[in-house]
């Protein structure tokens, strides 16, 4: 898609400007679902579309249409470095290398064809499969291409500890939770995919798997983990005679939690690894096909796959939907934009009412368990699962819209995220006080992501409802939450971002948080961020900022490509910053009505969003859609009345 045409030399700056935020607006309204809600696609890397061709292998239950859709995806996504990255323009990532190879040898790809020979080679030069994650190697065991001593010992006698031990499921991430649940009964029971055609990837190991030894000591690995892993040899001398009774009730517990959160058509957790892990639990432990539990929690993965995408004859399997959260931002972008979009917003905000979640005391009982439920989800339905992301999100758009109309649905919205804030002030995305770091040392954790520890950008946004509902900076919530933040700030000005990329997107949400409640252009905070934005501003008057940020070492707020959602979180963060009439902010807007393209949208093939950093990072579609709209339509209202009222977003 070019870039519009629809300007004319003739046009002034405000004209071009109005123009640009009508066509976005009817762009944006184009979209809106039939009830009134919008959903756009959540794109993840190769992963998930290549464990959805083995699942089928494994279960024997292969789709053929769907399988070549997926493997036609898979080819295009290789990288001319012969592998698959975990961003788009990313570097090799090893075992999202392996499972794609492995997809497409099983969806009938020789191993002898060019495409497939690049990934071989690229795969044993980095030091083969061997070199793989955890979870990878799992699904390597389960295929019985690797050993089980690949895998760290996880005995499913964890679901019977007791709240003290060490590691308790209490303990670790909700997304850690639902993936671990049913692959425990996986471990234990140890089954081997029906695989119908035999297919195996033993050439993709520099040492045959049955005489590599050295499966979890790596290097670099600190004292605490070297010590972990060899608990884990001793734990696997041992496992053998653990009492078959208490492994028995172990494996009823894991059943009894998945079943109580099967969570209908939308699957467990609603996120594509558990869904799958409980539908080869339920295989592993005989439960008939037809049996309704079966039948919904593949109905649940089914519901993830996009068949009829933008590139004829391809396909992918999304790692969730994401329904409440492009609705909720959907719906401030149109209220931003004022006219024609506020009832669209209006349609979208009734939509989200009906998704709260007032009756469904959830897994953050075990931290909270006098705080009473009210938050929204991520996905259509999750309600054991809500997160404080999108509550925060939903209740200052609600406010914005109509606070009266929907004033029930806010107070008990922001009464359970007052009472998820963890004891340092800051806000997590869906437990509080999820801070047991040392479980992030175990060898089964090697994606370092077993967490929710509180964050600078949840934390940022849950304080821009506050300032927004007019929270006093003196409240105790407010006040811990600031020297949170103020703990949180990077010693080059910016904030952390932890579930968008990177530091444009934790900087954007804590300067927000902090306009509303009050902080001008003169606090020493918002200076310093202020300062970093604009130094990080790219030629082309863009921002930008990869997933590359995520490692140790790497350059905040640094990326190969300006982005137009990424340029919108700068702008909302300037103009937040009280710095309107910065020249920063002018050719950042410039950046983006050059770059607007005649349908009203913008082009974003670069991932802005991250599920795990350094392990696994999103491309919201949607992102183009709404968050361009936003900054401009801003921008047009401050130019207008410079004493608009300031918002918490």
């Amino acid at each position: 898609m070019q870039p519009s045409t629809a300007f004319s030399e003739t046009d002034s700056f405000p004209d071009q400007l109005q123009a640009a935020v009508r066509r976005a607006r009817e762009a944006l309204i184009r979209q809106q679902q039939p009830d009134g809600h919008w959903l756009f696609p959540l794109e993840a890397d190769a992963t998930i579309p290549a464990e959805y061709i083995l699942l089928q292998h494994y279960l024997d239950e292969i789709d053929r249409d769907v399988e070549s859709r997926l493997a036609a995806y898979l080819r295009r996504r290789q990288a001319a470095h012969g592998g698959w990255p975990l961003f788009f323009g990313g570097e090799f990532d090893m075992s999202a290398t392996v499972k794609a190879y492995f997809a497409l040898k099983a969806a009938g790809d020789s191993p002898d064809a060019p495409h497939m020979a690049r990934a071989r080679k690229a795969i044993l030069a980095r030091g083969g499969a061997a070199q793989a994650n955890v979870f990878t190697r799992v699904l390597l065991a389960l295929f019985g291409q690797v050993p089980w001593r690949a895998v760290p010992v996880m005995p499913v006698e964890i679901m019977s500890l007791p709240k003290w031990f060490p590691f308790h499921l209490d303990k670790i991430s909700y997304w850690s939770r639902t993936v671990i649940v049913p692959l425990l009964v996986l471990m234990a029971l140890k089954p081997k995919a029906r695989n119908p055609h035999g297919i195996h990837v033993q050439e993709l190991f520099v040492t045959p798997p049955v005489r590599q030894r050295r499966w979890l000591s790596r290097p670099g690995l600190s004292l605490w983990a070297r010590a972990l892993v060899g608990f884990d040899r001793v734990l696997r001398l041992t496992e053998p005679l653990f009492p078959s009774r208490g492994r028995q009730r172990a494996i009823a517990r894991a059943v009894r939690f998945v079943r109580e959160r099967l969570n209908g058509e939308d699957g467990l957790g609603g996120i594509y690894p558990a869904m799958a892990n409980a539908v080869m639990m339920f295989d592993a432990l005989r439960v008939p096909k037809d049996h309704p539990d079966v039948v919904i929690a593949k109905a649940a993965l089914r519901k993830l796959l996009i068949l009829e995408g933008d590139n004829p004859g391809e396909g992918y399997c999304q790692p969730c939907l994401s329904p409440v959260w492009d609705t909720a931002l959907a719906c401030h972008a149109l209220i931003e934009a004022g006219e024609a979009g506020t009832p669209a917003a209006i349609r979208g905000l009734d939509w989200l009412i009906q998704r709260q979640i007032w009756d469904v005391v959830g897994d953050w009982r075990a931290r909270r368990p006098d705080v009473p439920p009210g938050g929204w989800a991520f996905q259509y339905a999750n309600p054991h699962y809500p997160d404080l992301d999108d509550t925060a999100v939903v209740v200052m758009a609600l406010h914005r819209a109509d606070r009266e109309r929907y004033a029930a649905s806010i107070s008990r919205a922001v009464e359970w995220i007052l009472g998820l804030q963890s004891r340092n002030g800051g806000f997590a995305a869906f437990d509080a006080d999820n801070t047991y770091h040392y479980l992030n040392a175990i060898p089964f954790a090697d994606h370092g992501a077993l967490l929710d520890p509180p964050t600078a950008d949840v934390s940022g946004r849950c304080l821009g409802m506050l300032g927004q509902l007019s929270f006093a900076p003196d409240h105790p919530a407010v006040e811990a939450a600031i020297v949170f933040l103020r703990r949180e700030q990077e010693a080059d000005g910016s904030w952390f971002g932890r579930w968008g990329t990177n530091y444009i997107y934790g900087t954007w949400s804590v300067l927000c948080g902090l306009r509303a409640l009050g902080f001008d252009r003169r606090s020493p905070e918002v200076m310093r961020a202020a300062e970093w934005l604009i130094r990080r501003q790219r030629e082309d008057g863009g921002w930008g900022e990869d997933g590359r940020s995520y490692w140790p070492g790497a350059t905040h707020g640094e990326g190969v490509t300006s982005t137009p959602s990424q340029t919108a979180w700068a702008l909302l963060a300037l103009m937040a910053a009280g710095l309107d009439e910065h020249p920063a902010v002018r050719r950042g807007v410039d950046y983006l009505l050059a770059t607007q393209t005649a349908d009203g949208l913008w082009v974003e093939e670069f991932y802005t969003a991250v599920g795990f950093p350094r392990v696994f990072y999103l491309r919201y579609h949607g992102y183009r859609a709404y968050f361009p709209l936003w900054a401009l339509a801003r921008y047009r209202n401050r130019k207008a009345n410079p004493a608009a009222p300031v918002f918490g977003l």
